[in-house]
């Protein structure tokens, strides 16, 4: 059923709609006398989904007993994170999501599914894990926030998503990044229906009914003035919710270029990308248009590690970015790298396929580890001096040299691709 729903190419809503949007819609949902919201966490700043959570408590107030953040791998969020983050909220009610510990199996997908799907490239079965608080915390109400946005492992991000993943645990979240990346991350991204997506689908028709789960879901895009603005909000608590809100991403985050790009600059900002684990969205988002021997700049003044989690980054410094072949090869060989298929996948999503040249610009890793996982070094302070993102705009910039860049501030909330390539 679809609560509420508005949105458009041009269409901007503001704080003002945003709250009587919300409370409308919570007054529709009637009395709850105790509720859950399961917001992304810091590395979704921008998603307006720390808002949507400081109204949601500002309206049900001590009737909102926990957050939940969805971690999913990444790091605990700071104090500092969550009081910019989610504005009003005592901290006191904030939980913290461990991926490895805190489960609940509701079911499991069948592996001939997975097979039907993914068509014959896996046929392992797969374990529907959410936090346990979901099912024994006793909520008559789960507010799953977040953004939809085009994204590697599910094509686009959000709805199922945020719980099976977002709140999942390390098997779920393994065998779904692989199934992503064995499938083919360029035949996912920008699209809603995919193999990924089919699987969280089914665990959610056939395991999570009984789940109290409302989905508030945003799409975010950019003014004129290179502002970010609410285009879409739909609230329900099915896949239709989803499928308007993709369908409005897709037109507001994906840019369809005439011709390939030789050379890209993405700016990684500092609070928000500490690791490749989520800085090579910079590779990913980008992938689709960069033409053959061109090359990707990417500036990461906040880099200090390559994995959120410390096995995982220790596989990508043993394995590097070495493409998909040599990574199939290297999971056949190696059981760590075998019961860690999300850092496979990873290894996969994260290589240019040799296709073209990758320079990152780290603040806090040292050149020798960057070449050692595969990627070109640059320093960042030379870097920045002459691609400076204070003076570079969004798209298309001719350098003082007469150099022509792409530039992308950033790679989170969009997908560019050359047209004969999607």
């Amino acid at each position: 059923m679809i609560y509420y729903a508005r949105g458009s190419e041009t269409d901007v809503i503001d704080s003002h709609d945003l709250k009587k949007a919300l409370f409308e819609t919570f007054r529709k949902l009637g009395n709850r006398e105790k509720v859950l919201a399961i917001p992304p966490d810091f590395t979704r700043y921008h998603s307006k989904a720390g808002d949507i959570t400081s109204l949601a408590y500002e309206y049900y107030k001590e009737t909102l007993t926990d957050i939940l953040p969805a971690l999913g791998t990444h790091f605990e969020m700071t104090e500092k994170e969550i009081s910019k983050m989610f504005k009003g909220i005592p901290q006191n009610i904030f939980r913290v999501h461990k991926w490895k510990d805190d489960l609940t199996t509701l079911g499991q997908v069948p592996s001939e599914y997975i097979e039907e799907v993914s068509e014959g490239k896996v046929n392992y079965s797969w374990p529907a894990q959410v936090n346990k608080l979901l099912v024994d915390g006793g909520f008559d109400l789960i507010l799953s926030i977040g953004q939809v946005v085009p994204h590697e492992v599910v094509g686009m991000a959000n709805h199922s998503k945020n719980i099976f993943i977002g709140t999942g645990g390390s098997e779920g979240i393994n065998k779904s990044h692989f199934l992503g990346a064995i499938y083919g991350m360029e035949r996912m991204m920008g699209r809603a229906d995919t193999p990924v997506r089919q699987v969280l689908n089914y665990a959610s028709e056939h395991f999570a009914k009984d789940l109290p789960i409302i989905y508030i879901l945003t799409v975010i895009d950019k003014d004129e003035n290179g502002e970010l603005v609410l285009r879409g909000l739909y609230i329900g608590d099915d896949n239709e919710c989803f499928n308007l809100a993709a369908e409005l991403s897709l037109k507001v985050n994906f840019e369809i270029l005439d011709e390939p790009l030789k050379k890209v600059i993405v700016y990684l900002d500092p609070e928000e990308f500490k690791s490749t684990w989520l800085g090579n969205k910079s590779i990913y988002r980008t992938r689709m248009a960069i033409e053959d021997d061109g090359e990707l700049i990417v500036l990461a003044p906040g880099l200090r590690e390559f994995g959120e989690d410390p096995d995982i980054d220790s596989l990508i410094r043993k394995y590097g970015y070495v493409g998909t072949p040599e990574t199939l090869k290297l999971v056949e060989e190696n059981d760590d790298l075998k019961d860690n298929l999300s850092a496979a996948a990873h290894l996969i999503h994260g290589s240019s396929e040799g296709r073209f040249k990758i320079t990152y610009c780290p603040g806090h890793i040292s050149k020798e580890d960057i070449e050692m996982v595969n990627f070109n070094y640059g320093d960042i302070n030379e870097m920045t001096k002459k691609y400076n993102p204070e003076t570079l705009h969004d798209g298309y910039n001719t350098m003082p040299d007469g150099e022509k860049i792409f530039y992308i501030s950033n790679p989170a909330l969009g997908l560019w691709a050359w047209k004969n390539k999607f």
